[in-house]
């Protein structure tokens, strides 16, 4: 698909993550009360004062008068793309209600952003070959990097929607139980292995009672962002047999301000990789369910530069979006609109694609340089931030940047 040219000229600059081949979806503010925003170039567009003004429809009754962009997830798919439709009629080059929507428009730079769904449930997954297969060699050798279920179903565990933050927002690194290999007991302190992980969020649209298939799952898909899972690596190494992670996960996930809707996508899907072993039917391909988005992590030191530690593609997962939550609804559990599905780490097959600090630097064996410094986990003052785009013919669909700044940990909680 070529560039669609749209009467905002920053919207038509190859450099720009928001063409009017994109319009993802956010909350932001400019001095008063969050509002609906969609990005254009290097502006927001306001969609609830187009709603207000009534050169934007969705439904009998207003959908964009609160702050998320849930109401407009429940009107279903026919609704998501006369949305697109309409905003695309409205922003093209030569439109006729030019002068009516200008006024509608605020610099991007200016505005502060907020999150853009209210998020209903939390579920991560564990879904990148290449990343499972490194932390499974580190710690089981490998021959048996990979458990016996992970090549038949994507692996999983819920999360917490309560801790899920949006692009700016600091994070605190936590407190919690660590033992190390020689110590003899548990101590509680400061988690001291504090990681990042890249991913893919994946936002639910349409509520689900029952097993639903690989297709029915992926029209349920409204949209995706990007999310950094952080994670204490020590906490989970003592906490998470036999059951999986716990509080290691649950000081917060990032996810990037904007939600790059699934139509938006659609040009640039890709096959998932060769089977080793053959799904279930439920879980089979069904055609191309992955996408073709670059991927990128800069790390940048207090007071430093942004250094690139990795470089992948989100076509380089296991598992699609689809596929996982196919799997998560094969019990019954209904799903709600407004669930985010991250993806699992995504990693690439070389050192420079690792998607986490425990990968580039191998379990702290081999640590990174990161300018004059070096990094095995992330230090206090650390901002990581997350870039992606897919890549179309002299245009990009991307998705924002998706940061975050660790700060120390506060004094002991429980200290009297």
């Amino acid at each position: 698909m070529p560039l669609l040219k749209s009467w905002i000229d920053s919207a038509n600059s190859p450099e720009t993550d928001f063409p009017l081949n994109n319009l993802p979806l956010g909350v932001f503010t400019l001095g008063g009360a969050p509002r609906c925003g969609v990005a254009i170039g290097e502006h927001i567009l306001d969609a609830t004062g187009l709603e207000e003004a009534g050169l934007l429809q969705l439904a009998d009754t207003p959908v964009l008068d609160i702050p998320f962009w849930n109401e407009v997830m429940e009107l279903g798919p026919e609704a998501w793309d006369g949305l697109r439709a309409r905003l695309t009629e409205l922003l093209r080059e030569g439109s006729p209600e030019q002068d009516k929507v200008a006024p509608f428009l605020h610099p991007m730079a200016g505005a502060e952003m907020h999150m853009p769904l209210a998020v209903a449930e939390f579920t991560d997954f564990y879904a990148g070959r290449h990343h499972a297969t490194n932390v499974g060699t580190m710690f089981r050798g490998a021959e048996n990097a990979l458990p016996p279920n992970w090549l038949h179903i994507p692996i999983g565990y819920n999360g917490r929607a309560s801790s899920v933050v949006v692009s700016g927002s600091d994070i605190r690194r936590p407190w919690g139980q660590v033992k190390a290999p020689d110590e003899d007991a548990p101590r509680f302190a400061p988690s001291a292995r504090f990681d990042l992980e890249l991913e893919m969020g994946a936002i639910v649209g349409q509520p689900s009672d029952g097993p639903v298939s690989v297709d029915e799952a992926d029209q349920m898909i409204f949209g995706y962002v990007l999310l950094n899972d952080w994670s204490a690596r020590d906490i989970q190494a003592w906490e998470y047999q036999p059951l999986g992670p716990f509080q290691a996960k649950a000081t917060a996930t990032t996810i990037s301000p904007w939600i790059v809707m699934r139509a938006a996508l659609e040009p640039f899907r890709v096959p998932t990789p060769a089977r080793e072993k053959p799904l279930l039917p439920h879980l089979r391909d069904t055609g191309p369910m992955l996408y073709d988005i670059a991927l990128q992590v800069d790390l940048t030191p207090e007071g430093g530069q942004p250094v690139t530690i990795a470089r992948t593609n989100y076509r380089e997962m296991y598992y699609s979006s689809a596929q996982q939550l196919a799997h998560h609804s094969t019990s019954g559990c209904p799903m709600n609109v407004g669930d985010l599905l991250g993806s699992g780490t995504i990693s690439g097959p070389t050192r420079d694609s690792r998607g986490s600090l425990l990968e580039l630097s191998w379990g702290a064996r081999e640590p990174i340089a990161l300018g004059d410094q070096a990094r095995s986990f992330l230090e206090d003052g650390d901002t990581v931030t997350l870039r992606g785009a897919a890549l179309g013919d002299g245009y990009r669909v991307g998705f924002g940047a998706c940061t975050g700044t660790l700060l120390p940990a506060l004094e002991d909680p429980y200290a009297r």
